[in-house]
């Protein structure tokens, strides 16, 4: 195969998987080095970006891929999916999200004691969502489960990892500070949840 071959090939073998997929897997199916395929699919989202593709490939850390919807373009796909299984996530979904994004793996007593309320059915509810899922059990007394954010959840975030989080309100007031700007507290889930945009 040319050059053009192999990058209709990916981008068919990225579109068909529809999940994250490893450089290595790729590069296997392709009949390369790991290096050429990665050129390859800089090269894919360099295309996308020029056209302004309603396609975008994501890196997820430390070595996978993923073909999805574009964010500038959700509200659009949002209009021909099934708008209750896409519905926006609520307040306290955001803020229990960002409770445990910011802070995972997490459990739920850890949550409830940041939001100061409980949060038993919103944990459910973004289990159900697959935005969270359980990440074994904590070290500590009762040895309780701890939650932790999903390939989803960066996806429908926009996200690459977690290093890609914006920042939190508090990092951000240190560098005003160091301006000579002030910032006004926030409460520790509001604070977080603010960060988050759906997408």
């Amino acid at each position: 195969m040319n050059e053009a071959q192999q990058t209709g090939a990916l981008e068919a073998m990225l579109f068909a998987h529809a999940e994250p997929v490893e450089t290595e897997r790729l590069a296997d199916a392709l009949r390369l080095s790991a290096q050429d395929t990665e050129e390859l699919l800089h090269g894919l989202q360099q295309r996308y970006d020029e056209q302004e593709s309603g396609l975008t490939i994501l890196h997820f850390e430390p070595d996978r891929w993923q073909m999805t919807t574009r964010p500038y373009y959700g509200e659009v796909v949002k209009r021909v999916l099934d708008t209750r299984r896409n519905a926006p996530l609520s307040p306290a979904a955001l803020e229990v999200l960002a409770v445990i994004a910011y802070n995972q793996p997490v459990s739920r007593s850890f949550i409830e004691q940041v939001r100061g309320v409980d949060s038993s059915s919103t944990v459910t509810k973004l289990l159900e969502k697959g935005l969270i899922e359980e990440a074994g059990r904590l070290d500590l007394p009762g040895r309780p489960v701890a939650f932790q954010t999903t390939d989803t959840f960066l996806r429908v975030f926009g996200l690459g990892g977690l290093k890609d989080l914006p920042p939190l309100h508090d990092e951000v007031a240190e560098d005003a500070a160091a301006g000579g700007v002030q910032e006004a507290p926030m409460a520790d889930g509001e604070e977080q949840a603010e960060q988050l945009e759906w997408k």
